[in-house]
């Protein structure tokens, strides 16, 4: 990752950087050590502010690196504790866009599984019925249009949990667009998906202003196509 690159600041204060993180870029660094989000934030920061020594900055959660969108970051060790907690909660609400290759049969509703994550490779495996140590799923989607064979879903999340979104879509055989690893078929030319956490809404941490962000969706053919 180039920590020159541009990435849109979505909010900013003493407490919370908000990013509209591109696909393609880590939350937070892995086995592949390449530099994450939280590396471009702490150099802006550090720019920005002609900050000595190491800058502090938090993730208060993740997104899949395929997947673009709003992604909060804490400033402070306090905004970071009260953000885990608030998140622990269920008190963010979060909110996606998602392109299907096949319209969902029903237009709009909630849907219930069951997820646990696989110790053999790096997916969830999922079922209707609950089974040992799998943690239950929630989330709700409505079809906002289709165009061709593509379809445009609003997705919020009732619960947070490893590939949620892609899995339970997948599991009503409407995998999201590029999403080889949960059943499409084609890739995206950017190896992205078609996965875009266009929301998020909570009450700040510290001043407990109600705030709600808007992460602009990734200018691709795929998505404007929708605008």
């Amino acid at each position: 990752m180039d920590l020159n690159q541009h990435i849109e600041v979505l909010y900013e204060d003493n407490h919370l950087l908000v990013l509209n993180k591109p696909c393609g870029v880590l939350s937070q660094k892995d086995v592949t050590g390449d530099d994450s989000i939280i590396e471009w934030g702490k150099n802006y920061l550090k720019h920005k502010y002609n900050k000595p020594g190491n800058v502090f900055l938090g993730l208060a959660h993740r997104l899949d690196r395929p997947v673009s969108g709003s992604i909060i970051l804490c400033r402070t060790s306090k905004s970071l504790s009260r953000m885990t907690k608030l998140i622990k909660n269920r008190a963010l609400t979060k909110k996606y866009y998602a392109i299907v290759g096949k319209k969902p049969s029903i237009m709009s509703q909630t849907l219930t599984s069951f997820i646990q994550k696989s110790p053999k490779s790096n997916k969830v495996v999922i079922s209707s019925k609950p089974f040992e140590d799998a943690k239950k799923s929630i989330l709700s989607y409505t079809v906002v249009k289709s165009i061709n064979a593509y379809t445009l879903l609003d997705i919020e999340l009732g619960t947070g949990r490893k590939h949620q979104i892609r899995s339970q879509l997948s599991q009503i055989n409407s995998p999201i667009l590029g999403d080889l690893k949960y059943g499409n078929d084609k890739p995206l030319p950017d190896k992205s998906i078609a996965l875009h956490a266009y929301q998020v809404q909570f009450i700040h941490p510290v001043n407990k202003e109600q705030l709600t962000i808007i992460a602009p969706w990734p200018s691709k053919k795929w998505w404007n196509s929708f605008q």
